[in-house]
């Protein structure tokens, strides 16, 4: 079955079928003109002897024309000269062979048209002879004109069975070379069927080994015909092929690039909604949509209901839509835009951007300003109040006047440290600080610095301790810059430590660099405010803190010099248990 489906198959039985109709309507005509042709070939020669005969009878004696006559005649054929029913002259052989009556063609009408006319006559008859099947006989009568003698004829006559014979033997012939040049078409549409599709079936295996990818393969080129001029265009095919899918791949891996290191989400919707292309961020969006919906991990191919709106109203006004939606706690903006394909829009692609960062910076920068304005305001306030105490003489006693104007002195120098530390502060978190690196002898620093809070450490009943034993001898780093570090986690922990607590600073050393920590027993720091102390302006409850409360700039500012050492500041705390305050300074600064 598998032959006849193939390119050989189809081509053999075309030559054989076109062949054999050629073949089988020639062999047709050739046996019809064959048949004829001896037909015609024993009438013009029956003819011929009979006008023979007819000539020798009128010329010779009548005994030696007859000789003559009988000796004319082959082995198939007879004659009968007939002058009247009573004078007739049969062939020698004719009794055997025919035995006809001299009435068959005296009572024949066609027959004795020759007596009658004195013209040739044709015919053929069937006659059935003694002991034999119906013949057919081809008759031909010929007029003699004898003086001194009534007019006769020369009938002259063959069977036709003996062109029958004659006939099937051209057919047997005919057939049996129609049959070898059969044979010898169905080898010969083979064998070319066979070399025409030799380089078709390189070409498909070439074409099976493209669609696997192996775009190298090529086509030997053998002919210099149509054949071959088409393995010169399918090389030059699988090499452009190649070239294009190559470019292509390289697109795609741009592509994937690009999308995948961008910042921003980016979705691709088909024309009815469905996502086709997503990049990480963009992941991580639906994903943290999808928790927010039902608490488990992407599971379908839905997006939040705002985005298909934007999609929808994108699609239908053809024009780019602008959202905003909230999704865990992060702000996010959704950009989507039409998608077109030539003049008809295809689907839409929404870039997803988290402006969680930009709408946390504005909110810093609406609290700095409340806050600033806040902690200007109560010391502008005092002043203001007691200044115009002065003035309008209220403050009666010199005493009275010394004491308001220690109030305004306070207050000023509080003012100025605070603006001293914001712009300390916004020169650090603009890389602007300048460290100044030296090698210090550790040890006598830090105890240097903790004796200066022993005073008021004593005076509010506060035991401070140190444990510098595991601290090596020297270290570098920016003294007075870390000597500002110490002095405000240390003032912080007296601010927030209770009557006979405890405060413990410890320092030591390792392979990677200096670890100092700040404990204090107390009051702590309650869980929801430990991720902001290091923020601008943060303070802690002022009803647990002790006496006069800071800027709120202290630990910010401290977080930036740690940071400009590469190092990290960090806090622990609980609440009635105390805090404890750890940065770490590394041995490399680069």
């Amino acid at each position: 079955m598998m032959f006849w489906r193939s390119v050989v198959g189809k081509l053999w039985f075309t030559f054989i079928l076109l062949v054999s109709f050629v073949l089988f309507i020639l062999t047709v005509m050739l046996l019809e003109f064959f048949e004829n042709y001896h037909i015609d070939e024993a009438e013009d020669e029956l003819e011929k002897t009979a006008y023979r005969i007819s000539h020798f009878l009128e010329d010779q004696e009548e005994s030696i024309g007859l000789q003559i006559s009988w000796e004319l005649l082959d082995d198939v054929t007879e004659a009968m000269i007939v002058y009247n029913k009573d004078e007739y002259y049969a062939s020698p052989n004719m009794k055997e062979t025919l035995d006809l009556p001299v009435e068959f063609f005296l009572d024949d009408p066609e027959l004795y048209g020759v007596f009658k006319n004195d013209k040739m006559v044709k015919k053929m008859a069937s006659f059935t002879a003694s002991n034999k099947e119906d013949s057919q006989l081809l008759i031909i009568g010929v007029p003699i004109h004898q003086a001194g003698k009534d007019n006769g004829a020369v009938f002259i006559m063959q069977s036709l069975s003996v062109m029958e014979e004659t006939t099937r033997s051209t057919k047997k012939f005919i057939l049996l070379a129609a049959g070898v040049a059969i044979i010898l078409t169905t080898i010969f549409a083979f064998f070319l069927a066979t070399r025409i599709n030799a380089p078709l079936r390189k070409m498909k295996q070439a074409a099976f080994e493209i669609a696997r990818g192996k775009f190298d393969t090529k086509v030997p080129i053998l002919t210099n015909d149509e054949i071959g001029e088409l393995a010169t265009a399918f090389n030059q095919m699988g090499r452009q092929l190649k070239f294009n899918l190559n470019a292509l791949s390289q697109e795609k891996e741009q592509l994937a690039s690009i999308l995948s290191s961008m910042v921003d989400g980016v979705i691709t919707f088909n024309r009815d909604g469905t996502i086709l292309i997503t990049n990480p961020p963009a992941e991580r969006f639906l994903q943290d949509w999808y928790f927010e919906q039902d608490g488990k991990s992407r599971g379908s191919e839905e997006v939040p209901s705002k985005v298909m709106e934007l999609f929808q109203l994108a699609v239908d006004t053809e024009k780019e839509q602008i959202g905003e939606i909230s999704v865990q706690g992060r702000f996010w903006v959704i950009l989507v835009s039409p998608l077109y394909n030539n003049k008809f829009i295809r689907g839409a692609v929404a870039v997803v951007r988290d402006m969680t960062e930009e709408r946390q910076l504005d909110k810093l920068r609406q609290d700095f300003i409340a806050n600033v304005s806040h902690e200007l305001r109560t010391p502008i306030s005092m002043m203001q109040g007691y200044s115009e105490a002065i003035v309008d003489g209220i403050a009666a006693s010199p005493e009275e006047v010394m004491e308001m104007s220690r109030v305004i002195y306070d207050e000023s120098l509080r003012m100025g440290r605070l603006v001293n530390e914001l712009l300390d502060l916004a020169r650090m978190e603009a890389g602007h600080i300048q460290l100044v690196i030296s090698e210090i002898e550790v040890k006598p620093y830090f105890e240097r610095i903790i004796r200066k809070f022993h005073g008021l450490a004593k005076e509010k009943g506060i035991l401070l301790q140190s444990e510098f034993e595991k601290l090596e001898s020297h270290f570098s780093f920016d003294g007075d810059r870390i000597e500002q570090v110490l002095t405000n986690l240390i003032d912080n922990a007296i601010r927030h430590t209770e009557d006979n607590g405890v405060i413990k600073v410890t320092g030591y050393s390792d392979d990677k660099g200096i670890h100092v920590e700040v404990f204090n027993t107390g009051i702590g720091i309650a869980e929801e405010d430990l991720p902001f102390v290091f923020e601008r302006f943060y303070k802690g409850d002022k009803a647990r803190t002790r006496g006069r409360s800071g800027t709120g700039l202290g630990l910010a500012i401290a977080k930036n010099i740690i940071e400009g050492h590469k190092g990290n500041i960090s806090v622990h705390s609980k609440e009635g248990l105390g805090t404890t305050f750890s940065f770490f300074i590394p041995r490399k600064m680069k």
